[in-house]
């Protein structure tokens, strides 16, 4: 079974899945195990590791780290082409495209498609659209693009539907690492009822109530980083899941 098949099956089981993301400049390696252990005792589903920018030369390190740690997923979330990794089960193949940014829907994909292939890493087709949160997040600034806006639902329907015509697995709808606001449940309706393929939801999800509004709204996957880093227990994770999980 492939890890793409895999969330598929755990969104049919559980109604809708739990990934924890990690930075590998913003935690140590024995943080790095002891969130992943932790996190999968709660029920975490699968583990994104990546960033908009590394000033370290960790990332490889990092995920073998996490792999080793793990028994669910490790899935790459690459903020540019040195983020591969053979020790990866899975890359979000991601393609930007709620930018005009070449760079971002292109450019770096193919820089890094033949290691891709030579690390044997799957790759999951992955259409990735930055929504407006409130502040100059990270991704905004390093990918050089304009968020969508958060008022805009028809806007974020057209891109999330172009991204499924051009054979994209997954929608991401991204308000950014330490975002101010989340992405709107009216956006997530809005972008479910528009198209067929998951929509997996990230950036500025800070407590589990909003990790299930998320999901209420239509998201598949809901994605958890930086509240974590800033409360790590063992209480949080799993009130995260149990919000996530909606299907007992």
């Amino acid at each position: 079974m492939t890890i793409y098949q895999k969330l598929l099956k755990v969104k049919e089981e559980k109604g809708a899945g739990f990934l924890v993301l990690i930075d590998p400049d913003r935690l140590s390696t024995e943080q790095i195990k002891e969130l992943g252990l932790k996190s999968q005792k709660a029920g975490v589903d699968g583990f994104l590791i990546g960033s908009s920018l590394l000033l370290t030369n960790r990332f490889d390190e990092a995920v073998k780290e996490l792999k080793s740690s793990v028994s669910v997923p490790v899935i790459i979330f690459p903020g540019n082409a040195y983020q591969v990794s053979r020790h990866a089960d899975a890359i979000l193949f991601l393609s930007l495209i709620s930018g005009r940014n070449p760079q971002l829907l292109i450019g770096e994909q193919v820089k890094a498609a033949p290691l891709v292939k030579d690390f044997g890493v799957e790759p999951i087709p992955t259409g990735y659209l930055i929504m407006e949160s409130g502040k100059r997040t990270a991704v905004l600034y390093m990918s050089n693009t304009q968020p969508i806006p958060k008022d805009k639902p028809d806007i974020a329907c057209a891109h999330a539907l172009a991204g499924e015509y051009l054979g994209m697995k997954f929608i991401f709808l991204e308000a950014g690492s330490g975002a101010e606001n989340p992405v709107p449940d009216e956006i997530i309706k809005a972008v479910k009822d528009f198209i067929t393929i998951p929509i997996i939801v990230g950036g500025g999800v800070k407590t589990p109530e909003q990790a299930k509004s998320k999901v209420d709204a239509g998201a598949s996957f809901v994605v958890v980083g930086n509240a974590l880093e800033k409360n790590l227990n063992d209480s949080i994770l799993k009130e995260f899941a149990d919000a996530i999980h909606w299907k007992k």
